[in-house]
C-alpha cells in the first residue's frame, strides 16, 4: 500500500474513531490512539527492538554513526525546501550548505563536516511549514509504523511522502525501498534502546506520558499553546533522548522525509 493511501485511511479513521471519554482535550481521538500505541508497542517489542538490538551488536558504533549521518543529510535536503516555504532565507541558506558540504567532502553525507564548520541543523518538517502559516495547534494522533503525531504534522508527513526526493536516486525497486527505510529504522532504534524502560519506570501509564512528552515537545518547536491542564512537571523528551534528530517513535521511526 502506498504511505499516502496509508495515512489517508489512517486521517479517515482517526477523524471517525469514537471520542468518549478522553482524558485530554488534545486528544480527542483517543481510544483509536491507544490502539495504534499498543500495535506499535507489540511490533516494536517483537520486531523492531530485537533488530535494533542485534544491530548494536554487529556493527561497530562509528558505521552507525555514519548510516545516521547519511540519512540525517537528506533530511537536510528537505529543509531547505522548509526553510524557503517559511521565508527564512539564511536558515535555508544554511541548510544548502550543509548538503553542498557534507554530500561532496563528507562522502554522500557519511561524515558530517559542516557541523564542526558552524553550521547548524534546522532541522524542519513540512508539520513546522504548517505551523508557521497559521495550523499551530492540532489535535494528537497516533500513527500506525511512524509513531506520535498530530493531524497536522501526519498531514505534512503524508504530502512529503507522495513527492519523489533524493532518495529517489538510491532505490527504484520495492525491495530496495523497504532495506533503505528498513535501514533507518532500524539504526534510529538502536539510538532509542533503554527509552522504553525509562517511560515505563517513569509513568504509570506510558501512552499518556508519550503522548504529553511528544505534545509538549512539538509545542516548543511550533509555538502552540496547549491546555492548561497538561502536566508539564516531569516531561522532558529532550532528557530521554538527548539531541533529537527526528521525532521520537514509540515503533519504527519515520522515514527521512519529514
Amino acid at each position: 500500500m502506498k504511505p499516502l493511501r496509508l495515512l489517508t485511511i489512517v486521517a479517515a479513521l482517526s477523524l471517525s474513531a469514537c471520542a468518549s471519554n478522553p482524558t485530554s482535550p488534545y486528544d480527542p481521538y483517543e481510544p483509536f490512539n491507544r490502539s495504534m500505541y499498543n500495535f506499535n508497542t507489540t511490533l516494536d517489542r517483537n520486531v523492531i527492538k530485537p533488530a535494533a538490538e542485534g544491530y548494536r551488536t554487529v556493527t561497530p558504533k562509528p558505521f552507525r554513526t555514519a548510516v545516521g549521518n547519511f540519512y540525517g543529510n537528506l533530511k537536510d535536503v528537505f529543509s531547505v525546501l522548509n526553510n524557503t516555504l517559511r521565508a527564512e532565507p539564511e536558515k535555508a541558506l544554511n541548510d544548502l550548505m550543509r548538503v553542498s558540504i557534507n554530500s561532496t567532502f563528507g562522502l554522500f553525507g557519511l561524515i558530517d563536516i559542516a557541523t564542526p564548520a558552524g553550521l547548524v541543523k534546522n532541522r524542519t518538517t513540512l508539520g513546522d511549514t504548517f505551523a508557521s502559516w497559521g495550523w499551530k495547534n492540532s489535535n494528537y494522533l497516533m500513527l500506525p509504523f511512524f509513531g506520535p503525531s498530530t493531524v497536522r504534522d501526519g498531514s505534512g508527513l503524508g504530502i512529503s511522502l507522495s513527492i519523489p526526493g533524493p532518495e529517489k536516486l538510491i532505490y527504484d525497486t520495492l525491495p530496495q525501498a523497504a532495506g533503505f527505510y528498513g535501514l533507518y529504522g532500524v539504526n534510529e532504534r538502536e539510538r532509542l534502546l533503554g527509552v522504553e524502560k525509562q517511560i515505563d519506570e517513569s509513568s504509570l501509564d506510558a501512552y499518556t506520558f508519550t503522548r504529553d512528552a511528544y505534545m509538549h515537545m512539538r509545542a516548543k518547536q511550533t509555538g502552540a499553546v496547549l491546555p492548561q491542564d497538561m502536566d508539564e512537571e516531569n516531561i522532558d523528551i529532550d532528557d530521554l533522548v538527548g539531541e533529537p534528530q527526528a521525532s521520537a517513535p514509540v515503533a519504527v521511526p519515520p522515514p527521512p522525509k519529514p
